[in-house]
């Protein structure tokens, strides 16, 4: 939506311009560094709005290209993060699995311990 009014309101500048354009047409006295020439001024005033448009353009794709680069170290960043939290929960995974084995490893001896008791208590 947003592209969608950029678009509509460049092409009311741009057809504001053309009109304005399309009006001023007398020849005017354009001086250069290294001399003057006459042109017409719709010219004039076309050529200016497509420099403000090349310079607004560059810009913009500066911009882009910074923001292209961010991203691409924002993902890099990201994967390095994905790694270190599937290792994570490799770890956790391998820390229960332990943990388990341990609580049963205690069950079977505490198990045993009581089918040893349990015979000698009756003796008494």
């Amino acid at each position: 939506m947003k592209g969608q009014w950029t678009l509509i309101i460049a092409l009311v500048f741009a057809l504001i311009v053309a009109i304005f354009a399309v009006i001023n047409v007398d020849p005017v006295r354009v001086d250069y560094l290294f001399g003057e020439a006459s042109w017409p001024l719709i010219l004039v005033i076309l050529g200016s709005a497509a420099m403000g448009a090349f310079a607004v353009g560059a810009a913009g794709l500066f911009r882009i290209i910074l923001l292209q680069k961010r991203v691409r170290q924002y993902q890099k960043e990201n994967e390095q993060l994905k790694k270190k939290l599937d290792e994570h929960f490799q770890n956790e995974d391998l820390r229960k699995q332990n943990y388990l084995k341990s609580q049963e490893q205690k069950n079977e001896d505490s198990t045993e311990r009581t089918e040893i008791d349990a015979p000698e208590q009756k003796l008494e």
